[in-house]
């Protein structure tokens, strides 16, 4: 079970969560709707769950095939319901950006492992209503299977 501790910090809208390591998150609402802006945006902090779910196993698919990593970025954007409360993300991009001595397919199978079957932040935004796209790009080239 993961506990998270969740404290007011900074101003009216300002948090820090706290996991039982000790490790440290701050979140806040933008400036035009009462908060400070010093921190993720809840649903940005879901965003990058993704982002950091994926990676791991992108990296972890890859260095099992021996593949050189020198380089590694996720861009994700997102599109959430509009008009809606609560207003989940419908739309959601993620870049895969890899350089090194890597087989693009093994990069795009790795990649694609991952958003269909092991992420299960993926897994939780598609059971959400969610539609994920992803790209992979190879040094510097997009990978087109």
């Amino acid at each position: 079970m993961a506990l998270i501790e969740l404290s007011r910090t900074q101003g009216e809208y300002g948090f820090t969560a706290t996991d039982t390591n000790n490790q440290q998150l701050r979140m806040d609402i933008p400036v035009e709707k009462g908060g400070t802006g010093n921190g993720f945006r809840p649903m940005q902090v879901l965003l990058a769950g993704l982002g950091g779910c994926s990676a791991v196993d992108v990296v972890s698919i890859l260095q099992k095939q021996r593949q050189e990593i020198t380089d590694f970025s996720i861009h994700i954007d997102g599109e959430r319901e509009p008009g809606k409360e609560p207003s989940l993300w419908q739309d959601v991009t993620v870049v895969f950006d890899l350089t090194g001595n890597i087989d693009e397919t093994k990069a795009y199978r790795a990649a694609e492992l991952s958003m269909n079957k092991y992420c299960s932040v993926a897994e939780t935004l598609r059971r959400a209503g969610g539609d994920l796209k992803w790209q992979v790009n190879v040094n510097g080239k997009p990978v087109t299977v």
